[in-house]
C-alpha cells in the first residue's frame, strides 16, 4: 500500500468500475463486483490489489498473483492460474495507471497558512521568510529552512538539518544532519511513462525518497520518489549540484556523486562508490561497492566491485587506456602516410 502519509486512499473500488476506466475487457464479468482497494506492483500483489504484466518475459510470476487482479494482454491471459482475476487489454500499463489514479492520489497542501497547524516543529526549529510546512510534515530540533522552502504534507526531516533556500521536499523521509542545497527538489514525480490507446501517458508514482543520516544533496539536485517502492541515499552519501537520482535508485553509504552525474531507474549502487562528473548509469544496473566511475562515462554494464570504469561505453579502466593508445597509434599512422 502507498504510504498514508502521503497519499490519499481513493477506494475501495469494484473491478467494473476500473475496466470502464481503462478500457479493459474483464475475462469473467462475473468478477465486476470485486473490490479493489489498492495499486500494487506484481512481486507484492495480493488480494484487494489490482496489479499489471506488460513484459513477457515475467509471465512465470503470473503463478503468485495471490487473489489480486490483474490487467494483461488477451493473449497472455492462458498464462494465469485458474480463477484469476483478469482485466484483458493491449495497453496492460496505461489501464493500470488509470486504475492507480482512481485509488490514490497525492497529498497536496490543503491551506492557506504558511505553517499548517497539523505539522510539528520541535524546540529549535528556525523557519526563513516564505517558508511553506504542509499538513503533518515533522521536523526535528536545530533544522534551519531557508527562504522559500516547501516542505510537503507528511514529510519527516530529522535533527540539525539544513534546507537550502527554494528546495523543494515531497513524499520524503529524512534523517539526521542532512543538508539540502538551494533549488533541490525531493521526492518528485520519477519519469514513468507508457503507451496507450490514445497516445503516452504518466504513470503513477507511489513510493518515497528515504534520504539517511548525514547525507548532502547539492544546489538544483533531484532525487525522484519510487515508482512504488523506496528511492534511497545512504548515510553520509555527498551528491553535488546538478545530479539527478532516478526513481527507486538505491545509492549505498559514503558514496559521491560529482556535478551532472545521472543515475538511471532501480539502479543499485554499494557503498564507497564514486562517480566522476557528467557519468550516467543505466537503469537496473549494479555498480559494486569501491567501484570508481569516471567522468563521462557511460555505465551499460553491471560494474564489479572495486572496479575503475571509464569511457563511452565504459569498461575497466586499463582496458580504456590499451584501446584509447591504439586508436591514437593507428590515427597518427594514416596520418604520417598522408
Amino acid at each position: 500500500m502507498p504510504d498514508p502519509r502521503f497519499f490519499e486512499d481513493l477506494g475501495p473500488a469494484p473491478l467494473a468500475e476500473l475496466a470502464s476506466l481503462s478500457g479493459a475487457r474483464l475475462a469473467d464479468p462475473a468478477d465486476g463486483h470485486h473490490l479493489i482497494s489498492h495499486a500494487s506492483p506484481l512481486e507484492s500483489a495480493g488480494a484487494g490489489a489490482v496489479t499489471f504484466l506488460s513484459d513477457p518475459k515475467r509471465l512465470a510470476d503470473l503463478a503468485n498473483l495471490r487473489g489480486a487482479a490483474c490487467f494483461l494482454r488477451p493473449e497472455h491471459a492462458d498464462r494465469a492460474p485458474v480463477g484469476g482475476v483478469l482485466l484483458l487489454t493491449n495497453h496492460p500499463q496505461a489501464a493500470w495507471a488509470a486504475a492507480a489514479r482512481r485509488l490514490h492520489a497525492p497529498r497536496r497542501h490543503d491551506g492557506s497558512q504558511h505553517v499548517h497547524p497539523d505539522s510539528e516543529l520541535e524546540e529549535g526549529v528556525a523557519l526563513s521568510p516564505g517558508v511553506i510546512v504542509g499538513q503533518g510534515a515533522r521536523i526535528g530540533r536545530g533544522t534551519w529552512l531557508a527562504p522559500g522552502a516547501v516542505i510537503g504534507p507528511g514529510v519527516t526531516i530529522g535533527r540539525d538539518c539544513r534546507i537550502g533556500a527554494n528546495a523543494v521536499i515531497g513524499f520524503a523521509l529524512i534523517g539526521d544532519r542532512v543538508s539540502i542545497l538551494a533549488g533541490a527538489v525531493i521526492g518528485e514525480a520519477g519519469f514513468g511513462a507508457a503507451g496507450g490507446p490514445t497516445g503516452v501517458v504518466d504513470l503513477p508514482q507511489l513510493g518515497r525518497v528515504v534520504l539517511q543520516d548525514g547525507v548532502t544533496i547539492g544546489a538544483n539536485s533531484c532525487v525522484d520518489r519510487g515508482a512504488f517502492g523506496d528511492t534511497t541515499i545512504g548515510e553520509n552519501t555527498k551528491i553535488d549540484n546538478l545530479v539527478h537520482v532516478a526513481h527507486n535508485v538505491r545509492l549505498g553509504r559514503n558514496c559521491v556523486a560529482a556535478a551532472f552525474t545521472g543515475i538511471s531507474g532501480s539502479a543499485v549502487v554499494g557503498d564507497g562508490v564514486a562517480f566522476g562528473g557528467k557519468a550516467g548509469v543505466a537503469d537496473h544496473l549494479t555498480v559494486g561497492a569501491g567501484a570508481q566511475i569516471g567522468a563521462s562515462a557511460s555505465v551499460f554494464k553491471d560494474v564489479p566491485a572495486g572496479e575503475t570504469w571509464t569511457g563511452f561505453p565504459a569498461r575497466p579502466l586499463k582496458r580504456w587506456l590499451r584501446e584509447t593508445a591504439w586508436l591514437s597509434r593507428k590515427a597518427g599512422g594514416r596520418e604520417s602516410k598522408g
